[in-house]
């Protein structure tokens, strides 16, 4: 009996350490959205007070595809995405919209004028409301959504040049359909 109470624990733990172990190499981009082929949600954002952009809101995300990007000053991978969502604009021309997630205006003001703002518009979301029913689990994230306003994709994380290619302008591309 003392065997299986020492036992017990142990396999307890093993089981647990090999659950922990088949885990660590799953992507975490791979976060499956339930919005995906779904009309996004129903929203209106105010402009980031003076940086020169629109606010939007729902009805702003039909007619064309649109890139809706969630981003923030105080995010490091943001800052470090920024250039690619620039040269997206410069190179694709797709509309590109951004979701300025809990952020003091002037800190992201200053943001979007150090790095650049290719953004056609901007919604503060300061409240993280929107951001929430978007199903954003943490900044940057980034949704391509249709001329229909159905979001057809999601890519989680900072953007790199590589997932731009392999993910985001096949996404652009099969929306533009």
């Amino acid at each position: 009996m003392r065997y299986v109470l020492f036992g017990l624990p142990l396999l307890l733990l093993v089981g647990l350490v090999a659950i922990f172990a088949t885990s660590m190499n799953r992507d975490p981009t791979l976060v499956r959205s339930v919005l995906i082929d779904k009309p996004a949600p129903v929203f209106a954002m105010d402009a980031v007070p003076d940086l020169g952009v629109p606010g939007f809101d729902t009805a702003a995300l039909k007619g064309e595809v649109t890139v809706v990007n969630v981003f923030a000053s105080w995010c490091v991978p943001c800052r470090a995405e920024h250039p690619l969502l620039v040269a997206l604009k410069e190179v694709s021309g797709v509309r590109l919209f951004g979701i300025n997630q809990a952020d003091a205006p002037e800190n992201a003001r200053a943001f979007l004028r150090e790095l650049g703002n290719p953004y056609d518009a901007v919604g503060a979301d300061r409240n993280r409301r929107v951001s929430i029913d978007w199903g954003v689990y943490g900044v940057p994230e980034t949704f391509v959504v249709d001329a229909d306003g159905v979001i057809t994709f999601k890519h989680v994380g900072p953007l790199t040049a590589q997932a731009i290619d392999d993910e985001l302008l096949p996404a652009i591309a099969n929306a533009r359909r």
